[in-house]
Order: C-alpha cells, then sequence, then structure tokens
C-alpha cells in the first residue's frame, strides 16, 4: 500500500504577504495553503474583489488552498450572530473564488468558570444554522478543537458532530489543542478519526503547554501518522501550525491579551522551516511520500 500525504500551512505565520509566504513555502516543496493572515488582513476581512486577485496570485505560481482557517465561531453566544454570520456568508464566497474545499470553524467561546455542557443546544443549533447556510456551496466545514470553547474536549466533539449530523460538518484535528485540554491525543484520535477529514500539525508539551516543533511534545503525532496511513489509508492534509513565535493576529487568535504574546520572538521563515523539517523527519521515518 503507497503512503502518502498532502502538505499545507499556516502561511501567515511566515508572513502576511502572500508573494513571500509563496517564495517560502516553495523552497520547502509545499503548495498548499491553509489561508488564515494574507496581505495584511485575517481572511475574514478579504473582500470578494480582493480573493479574484488572490486567486491570480495563486494560480500563476501553481498554488492552491487546502482549507480556509477562518475565525468562524470565534465569538460568545452573547455577541452579535447575525453579524457573524453576514461575516460566513462573505466567507463562502471567497472560499468558491479561491476553490477551498474546506473551512476551519469553531464552536464558541465559553464564559470562565461556566459548565460547558450547559450550552450544548445553543451552540449545536448555531452550527446547523451555519451548516445549512453553508449547504449550497460545495464545502465542508471543519471544526477544530480548542481550549476555551464548546468543543475544547473529545467528548464534546463527538456531542456535536453526532448532534449537528450535516453531511458538510466535519472535524479538523488538532493534536496540541488537545494536550492543552489535559488530554491523550491518541486517545481522542481513536474516538474521533471516524469525523476527522483533516488534521492540523501542532504538538505541545503536557507539563507546561508550550508549543513545539512535531515530534517533541505530547501530541503523538508521530503515531497518530503512523495509524492513519497505515490503517485508514488516509491521503489528505497535514497542515503545518507551527505556533513557534509571534504573528499577526496571534493574541486574538488565542483570546489573550496582546501584552502576553509581546515576550514571543517573532515568527519568521526561520522558525517555519524547523516546524516543516520535524514533519518531513516523522514522514521520512515511516516512508510517507508527501507533495
Amino acid at each position: 500500500m503507497s503512503k502518502h500525504v498532502l502538505l499545507s500551512a499556516f502561511a501567515d505565520e511566515i508572513d502576511m504577504d502572500l508573494t513571500t509566504q509563496m517564495d517560502v513555502l516553495d523552497t520547502h516543496g509545499i503548495k498548499h495553503i491553509e489561508m488564515r493572515g494574507v496581505n495584511g488582513k485575517n481572511i475574514s476581512e478579504v473582500t470578494v474583489e480582493e480573493a479574484v486577485e488572490i486567486k491570480k496570485q495563486l494560480d500563476a505560481r501553481g498554488f492552491k488552498i487546502s482549507s480556509l482557517g477562518s475565525p468562524v465561531g470565534k465569538i460568545y453566544l452573547k455577541d452579535d450572530f447575525e453579524a457573524h454570520k453576514a461575516m460566513f456568508v462573505q466567507l463562502l464566497e471567497v472560499a468558491k473564488i479561491l476553490e477551498s474545499k474546506y473551512m476551519r470553524i469553531f464552536s464558541f467561546f465559553m464564559e470562565k468558570e461556566t459548565n460547558h455542557d450547559d450550552y450544548a443546544d445553543d451552540v449545536i443549533s448555531r452550527l446547523k444554522e451555519l451548516s445549512a447556510i453553508a449547504s449550497p456551496y460545495d464545502i465542508t466545514l471543519l471544526h477544530e478543537n480548542e481550549k476555551d470553547i464548546y468543543g475544547d474536549t473529545s467528548a464534546r466533539c463527538l456531542n456535536l458532530v453526532e448532534k449537528v449530523n450535516c453531511d458538510n460538518f466535519k472535524l479538523v484535528f488538532d493534536p496540541a489543542n488537545f494536550v492543552q485540554c489535559g488530554e491523550n491525543p491518541f486517545v481522542t484520535y481513536s474516538l474521533l478519526k471516524d469525523h476527522v477529514a483533516y488534521y492540523h500539525i501542532k504538538d505541545a508539551r503536557s507539563s507546561d503547554s508550550v508549543v513545539v516543533p512535531a515530534g517533541e511534545g505530547d501530541g503523538q503525532i508521530s503515531q497518530i501518522i503512523k495509524e492513519l496511513t497505515t490503517e485508514r489509508d488516509y491521503h489528505g492534509f497535514l497542515s503545518l501550525e507551527p505556533h513557534l513565535g509571534n504573528f499577526a493576529g496571534f493574541a486574538a487568535l488565542e483570546n489573550i491579551e496582546e501584552g502576553e504574546v509581546e515576550e514571543l520572538e517573532q515568527s519568521d521563515a526561520g522558525k517555519f522551516g524547523i516546524a516543516v523539517d520535524a514533519l518531513k523527519t516523522i514522514l521520512a521515518s515511516q516512508n510517507i511520500a508527501h507533495a
């Protein structure tokens, strides 16, 4: 059985400029981008007209979009959901132009000291609504597990995908985020694997939650990739999300104060290269080809 995967990356951790992103990705042989930040904007701020120009840039260099790394669902339940839906519709139009088959979403920030399970019905109702809005589009919504949102644990991720119960709603698996939520990533993978359509490559140490290159933390990335490619014959995306330094929008992304990340070294092409090399080392050790 041939083992091969597709590599993609959150290229805004290299630079916000698309040309620079593509230049660096070309040096690593990566031709897919999970687009989150581009040309100084979050993907949610990109207009349809700008998306047309971005597509021209991508086509000229032979790049494709693996997924839109959107911030959909990264609001509190008390926030303006109607405005959020309007942003989501624009993102769907951008996704159509960029020919993205996937869009990463979340399941809403939970207030501190609350029981997440008390809000399950509200979260599920909203995700069903988003899935219905997306249904005319040829796109799959990928819920990402992350700390501070409803779907932070594997049990709640499973509840979401079973209760939303839509063909265009699947899971993206992020091992580092499960580590940061105190879970064993391989155990969570075993529970969720039938519902996962896409994988993020991000590792973290359980001792201090610090993100590290793949294989240096407790994300069990090598073990998961081995099972994926041997037992499940997976040939889809492994999308690098290094988080090895600060970058534009990082504080908002992590729902923390700007001052909490100011002391971090800046993310750049060098740190991105460390992340790529770590993943490629794992793939080489298992004789897994990549494109």
